[in-house]
Order: structure tokens, then sequence, then C-alpha cells
């Protein structure tokens, strides 16, 4: 439910134009590869810590409270703005859909202000933001539902695409393949690696998981192995279909079925990514909402973060703040500078959740695992070398915003979290 989304049907379109050309297909496979040694390592200690907040706990567990807070604040970084993009996209093929109509909103109605479109803000974005957020407050299990019918729609929408248009495929539109050079292959794979992120959202919930010891490791690899089939076909028929330099940037799957005539096929794919793209901001959400209550539960932010609505059993003070605020950014931020952000904080949190894992083995031993990461420790130390290799390759204002992020962080942490934390002595007031 969380991983495929936005990545695939808008951010292949915009690696494959403005940085790989058709060796976008090589992008996925690199960041899939550097994906695939952090989802290990977060499968075995999924297994073997679980408890609510992701890589936050993990953290908590090996490193100790000052690591684990500015793990959790990255992790509201990654997840606050990953949902941020991923209404964007939601809002680029509800207006393509609206286009199929005849009906077309305003420019300024559907871009952030600063762009050549003239936009003033992406009120179609706030407005999605908002009502998955009132979905969210009425309960897990509703929202759970939901998205599961969605997953299996919008997984037909895409064997779909690639069904109708790998034979209207032309192979002239692979040639140049790389034309940008193998640099533009890791410039883009540090970009679609925002495609993947959607794994980790599944350890926020080990606590809500029948059987989190097999249940985990099984539901983040799978999905995973599944997704970057996925991701390498659509890929290929999106490039075939159109040359590269031509890609509609906003809605790009449902857009090249429609320039080589498939409008009817063009509407279908827009039906699906509006659908698909919902469910993956209920699940990026959910998991945002989650890390707010780990982390207040411990004390390092305010206990009325982590207070449980009477009836609807959601933490609904920390669901109401990820709303708002994300539907406030969704409307003003572009989406190109929030995929930014949400993946160098992602490619932070994979490097420690990865040294994390070494770092346990030698300092529990004794830890019960259900799943171990195979060739110990080259699997977790090529984790986070290939992470922190493709943050690298992210632009450097990017990376001042990181730093800036962290540096507020840190303040925070001084001024309330270590003097309010468990390990200080306090005890927070929860409510369940």
């Amino acid at each position: 439910g969380a991983i495929i989304g936005t990545g695939i049907f808008v951010l292949t379109g915009i690696a494959a134009a403005t940085q790989a050309g058709p060796a976008v297909i090589l992008s996925f496979i690199v960041a899939g590869i550097a994906c695939a040694f952090a989802a290990l390592a977060y499968a075995e200690l999924a297994s073997a810590v679980g408890g609510c907040g992701s890589a936050y706990g993990y953290s908590y567990v090996a490193f100790g409270e000052i690591v684990a807070w500015l793990i959790g604040w990255d992790l509201i970084l990654e997840y606050g703005v990953a949902c941020v993009a991923v209404a964007i996209g939601w809002s680029g093929y509800f207006n393509n859909l609206l286009k199929l109509a005849g009906l077309d909103l305003p420019d300024w109605a559907t871009h952030a202000p600063g762009g050549p479109e003239g936009g003033i803000a992406n009120i179609p974005a706030a407005i999605i933001v908002l009502l998955v957020t009132i979905i969210l407050v009425i309960g897990i299990k509703e929202s759970a539902r939901a998205t599961g019918i969605i997953v299996c729609l919008k997984l037909a929408v895409i064997l779909f695409f690639i069904a109708v248009g790998a034979p209207a495929v032309s192979p002239d539109n692979w040639s140049p393949f790389m034309p940008n050079g193998f640099t533009g292959v890791t410039a883009a794979a540090a970009t679609v690696f925002f495609a993947y992120i959607g794994f980790d959202a599944v350890t926020t919930t080990a606590e809500e998981a029948r059987n989190p010891q097999r249940d985990l490791p099984i539901g983040i690899m799978t999905s995973l192995g599944i997704c970057t089939i996925l991701y390498v076909s659509v890929a290929a028929v999106l490039t075939g279909l159109v040359p590269y330099n031509h890609i509609d940037i906003h809605a790009p799957v449902a857009e090249a079925l429609s320039l080589v005539g498939y409008k009817w096929g063009a509407a279908v794919v827009a039906i699906g990514a509006v659908a698909g793209i919902t469910s993956v901001l209920v699940v990026m959400m959910l998991g945002q909402i989650r890390v707010f209550f780990a982390i207040s539960r411990d004390g390092l932010l305010g206990p009325w973060l982590s207070v449980v609505h009477p009836r609807f059993g959601t933490p609904h003070h920390a669901t109401i703040l990820t709303g708002i605020a994300v539907a406030i950014m969704a409307a003003l931020v572009p989406i190109g500078t929030a995929a930014d952000m949400t993946n160098i904080g992602t490619f932070f949190a994979f490097t420690l959740v990865c040294i994390g894992l070494i770092v346990l083995r030698y300092t529990r031993p004794q830890l019960n695992r259900p799943f171990k990461t195979p060739l110990m420790p080259w699997i977790p130390l090529l984790g986070a070398l290939s992470c922190l290799g493709l943050m690298w390759q992210l632009p450097s204002l990017t990376w001042h915003r990181f730093v800036w992020w962290t540096i507020a962080g840190i303040i925070i942490y001084g001024l309330y979290g270590m003097r309010h934390s468990k390990l200080a002595g306090h005890t927070p007031q929860t409510h369940s």
C-alpha cells in the first residue's frame, strides 16, 4: 500500500525526462539494490526488536536516546515530506483525469508558487491530505480495508499499462539510452529511491501485526522484490512509448498512452493512479503519526501527541497536526523539492539502521533473531555505503535544508526532550 504510488506514476517520468533518459531502468535497479541491503537490515531488526516507531525504535535499542532522537526527528522529515510529494503526485493525475473529462482547473490553483505555471497554491493536493486525515482519525481498521482494495486496483492498472503499452513501444525511443552518462543514472537513482521507501512504513506498525517475528520480514522483502520488477517494466514501456525529452512530468504514465492514441487507456491509468496514490498517502501519513506517537510516548515530544481518542482509539492529536502541516506544504512546495528532502532523510535513516544492526550483533548477541541478515557484516556495510553514495548525489540545497533541520532537532532535544524523557526520570502521561 505504501510503496507503489507517486514513485512509479510520477517520479519515473521526472527522472527519465530530466536526468537519466531511458537508462532510468538502470536507476531503478541501482536504487533497488541499495534498498535491498537496507531492507535485510530492517527485516532482522523488525523481527528482533520490533516496537512502534520504525528506525527510531531500532536506534533507541542500538545507540540510546540521543541518536534515537536524531533519527526520530529525521523520520518526521522523511514521512512528512514524503506525504507532501505523494499528495502533489495525486494532484497531477487528478488534474489529468479532469482534462480527459473535458474539465480544466486553472494553473494558479493546481501548482505551487514560484514555478513557470504561475501557481498560487496546489489546492487539490491540500484537499486530499485533509480528507485522508479524517479517515485516519476514524481508525486504522477502516483505512486498512480501503487500502487493501485500492492496492489490488492499482496493481491491475500497472499491469494494464504494461500490457497495452508494450505492443506500441518503439525501440528507437531508447536511443540514446544513457544521454547523460552514468552520472545521470546515479543522480536519477537518488531521485527514484523515493519509489522504494514505503517498505519501512511496514515496520512502524509492528505492534499492530499479528505475528511480527514472521510477518514483518516477509512483508518487507516480498514487497521490495515485486515492486522492483514492476518499476523496471513500467520504466521500459514508458520510455519506449515517448521520447524521454517529451515525457509529461505531471502525469507521465497516463499521458504516454494518450500520446500514442490510447485515450481510453489514459483514462483507466489516471483513475487507477488517483486511487493508488491515495492509498500511499494513507499509509505514509500513518507512518508519520506512529513516529510522533512513539517519540511522544518516550517523553521526547509533548505527551499530548500520544493521547488516544476515547472513541476511535487513534492518536488524534498527532493525526490532526500531521494533516494540517502536510496540507499546507502540499499546497506550496514543488514535488521535486519534496522528493529530494524525503530521500535525504531516508538515506540517513537507512544508514543508521544498517550500522545499528552491526552494533546490536556485538552488544546484544543473545537477542532472539527469528530472521538473520546473511553475510554479516558485509550486507549492512554495503547498505550504509550505498545509501551514503546515493545521498551524495542529491542537490547541495537539499543538503543545506537537511543540516538546518538537524540543527533544529538538536535544539529541541536540548530544550525539551533531554529534560522530559523517560531516561531523565519522567514518565509521560498517555491515555489508551
